[in-house]
C-alpha cells in the first residue's frame, strides 16, 4: 500500500536546494499520507525554513503548508511539542493572511488552527481545547459562505456539538447530532470531484460520524445505531484508494473493522465479531509502524479489543491470549507517550484479558503477572490529572482481585482492597457523571457482598 511512499524517499531522499520556496507536499494533505515519518519530519522542518526565508513569496500560505506539515506529525507520533508548533504557525498564518486582507486564506488557517485543538482533545483527553475549537470554527462560518473552510468549520463544529451529547443523547439525539454532517461531507464531496486533496477531507468527516455511532451505539447497545456506522464507515473506505491516500483508507478500514466488532458484541453474533477482527488484521498488514506509529499502536489495540470480545463470546482463551500480545506490541509505541490516555486503556484491558486467561485455564502465574502490571500503571497515573483513567485502573484492579477470590476460595484481603478501589472509583464516576461506569463499579460491589460467605478468610 506504501509503494507510491518509498518512490517518493527514492526521488526525494536528495538534499534540498537552500534557494528552493516551495515544499514538496504544498500542504497537499493526500501526498503527506504518501510520505514516511523521517519524511515527512524532514518535510515539516523544510516547511518552516522556506516560511522564514527572506524574500519568500507569500509567507502566509508557507506558514499554513507547515503548519498541515506539523499537526499531521503529531497526529502519527503523539508528540505534544509539534502539535504546540502546528498551532502557533497556524495562528502567525491566520495574522497574516488577515493584514493581507485574504478571507479564504484566514479561513483555512483558522480552520487549521482548530483541528490542532481537537486533535489535542482527542489525543491527550483536554475537553478545554472543543471549546478553543468551537470559538474558531464558529469564527469562520461568521466569515465565509464558501470554499473548503466552510464545510470544514461546519463538520468540526457537528463534531464537538455531538462530542457533548455522547454520554447522556439518546438514539434519537445520536441521529439528529449526525444529522449535521450530512451537508458538509455533501460539500466536500462535490468539492472533492474538481480537487482531490480534499477528498481525504470528506473521508474524515465521514469517519468522525462512523467514530461517534459507534460510541453512541456501544453506550445504548442499540444495534441501528452501529449497522449505521458499520455502513459509514465502509462508504467512507469506498471512496478512497488505498495507493494514494493509505493513511485515511487504513483508518477507514480500522472503524469498519471496530464498528462490526461491536456490532457482533452487542448482538451476540460471534461471526460479526469475527468479521471485524479479521478487517482489522488486514488493516494491521497494510499499516507499518515506521510510516505512523500511532496509527499502528491504535489499530493494535483495536484488534485486542476486537479479539477480546471474541474470547468472551466463545469462551476461548487462545483469542486472549493474543489479544495481550496485541496490547503488548502496541505498548511499544504507547511506553513512550505516558500523556495518552490510549496507553491506560491498552494497559488496563490488558489485565482484563490476562484475568480472564487466567480464570479459564486456571494458572496463578498469569493472573499474579496481571496484578503487577496493574499495580505499575496506578503508580504511574495521577489521580488530580486524569481522574477517570485512574477510576478506570481502580476497577479492573477491584476485577483482578476478585478473580482472585473466585480461583482460590480464600481471602487473604483481596475482598477489602477489592471493596476500596471500587469505592474510589465510584466517587470518581459519580462525580463526573458516568453513569454507566458508576453502574459496573456498584454491581461489582455487590458481588463482592454476595461472595462475603463464600469465600473462608486466610489461616
Amino acid at each position: 500500500m506504501f509503494e507510491l511512499g518509498r518512490e517518493l524517499k527514492r526521488l526525494f531522499a536528495v538534499e534540498r536546494k537552500p534557494a528552493e520556496d516551495a515544499t514538496l507536499s504544498r500542504g497537499d494533505a493526500a501526498l503527506l499520507e504518501l510520505l514516511d515519518l523521517k519524511l515527512l519530519s524532514d518535510e515539516a522542518r523544510a516547511a518552516d525554513v522556506a516560511a522564514g526565508r527572506m524574500g519568500a513569496k507569500d509567507k502566509p500560505a508557507r506558514r499554513l503548508e507547515a503548519a498541515i506539515a506539523w499537526r499531521e506529525l503529531a497526529r502519527r507520533t503523539g508528540d505534544a511539542a509539534a502539535l504546540r508548533k502546528a498551532a502557533a504557525i497556524a495562528e502567525t498564518a491566520a495574522a497574516g493572511f488577515e493584514a493581507e486582507r485574504r478571507l479564504e486564506g484566514w479561513a483555512r488557517a483558522r480552520c487549521e488552527q482548530a483541528f490542532c485543538a481537537l486533535l489535542g482533545a482527542e489525543l491527550f483527553g483536554d475537553p478545554g481545547l472543543d471549546a478553543a475549537a468551537e470559538v474558531a470554527f464558529r469564527e469562520v462560518r461568521a466569515a465565509v459562505r464558501g470554499g473548503v473552510a466552510a464545510p470544514l468549520a461546519d463538520a468540526g463544529l457537528a463534531s464537538i456539538q455531538a462530542r457533548r451529547q455522547l454520554d447522556k443523547g439518546d438514539a434519537e439525539a445520536a441521529r439528529e447530532a449526525c444529522q449535521a454532517f450530512s451537508a458538509p461531507i455533501m460539500a466536500l464531496d462535490n468539492q472533492a470531484r474538481r480537487v482531490t486533496s480534499v477528498r481525504p477531507l470528506a473521508a474524515e468527516a465521514r469517519l468522525a460520524r462512523a467514530d461517534l455511532l459507534c460510541g453512541w451505539g456501544a453506550r445504548l447497545k442499540d444495534e441501528s445505531l452501529l449497522r449505521e456506522a458499520v455502513a459509514e464507515a465502509a462508504a467512507a473506505a469506498q471512496r478512497l484508494d488505498a495507493a494514494y491516500e493509505p493513511l485515511t483508507w487504513a483508518r477507514a478500514e480500522i472503524a469498519h473493522g471496530q464498528a462490526l466488532a461491536l456490532l457482533g458484541e452487542t448482538t451476540g453474533d460471534i461471526d460479526a465479531i469475527a468479521s471485524g477482527a479479521a478487517r482489522l488484521a488486514d488493516a494491521v498488514d497494510h499499516l507499518t509502524r515506521d510510516h505512523s506509529p500511532l496509527d499502528w499502536a491504535r489499530t493494535q489495540v483495536a484488534l485486542a479489543q476486537a479479539l477480546q470480545s471474541l474470547g468472551e463470546a466463545a469462551g476461548d482463551a487462545r483469542a486472549f491470549e493474543q489479544a495481550v500480545s496485541c496490547y503488548d506490541r502496541a505498548g511499544l509505541v504507547l511506553r513512550d507517550a505516558p500523556a495518552l490516555p490510549l496507553r491506560g486503556v491498552a494497559a488496563s484491558a490488558r489485565a482484563v484479558c490476562l484475568a480472564r486467561s487466567a480464570e479459564l485455564t486456571g494458572d496463578m502465574a498469569v493472573l499474579d503477572a496481571a496484578e503487577a502490571a496493574m499495580k505499575m500503571e496506578l503508580a504511574a497515573k495521577s489521580a488530580r490529572k486524569d481522574p477517570v483513567g485512574w477510576a478506570l485502573a481502580q476497577l479492573h484492579l477491584a476485577r483482578l482481585y476478585e478473580t482472585r477470590l473466585d480461583m482460590t476460595g480464600v481471602d487473604r484481603g483481596e475482598r477489602a482492597s477489592a471493596a476500596l478501589a471500587l469505592d474510589a472509583a465510584l466517587d470518581v464516576f459519580a462525580e463526573h457523571g458516568l453513569r454507566s461506569l458508576s453502574v459496573l463499579a456498584a454491581d461489582a460491589l455487590a458481588r463482592l457482598s454476595g461472595r462475603t460467605a463464600a469465600t473462608r478468610p486466610a489461616e
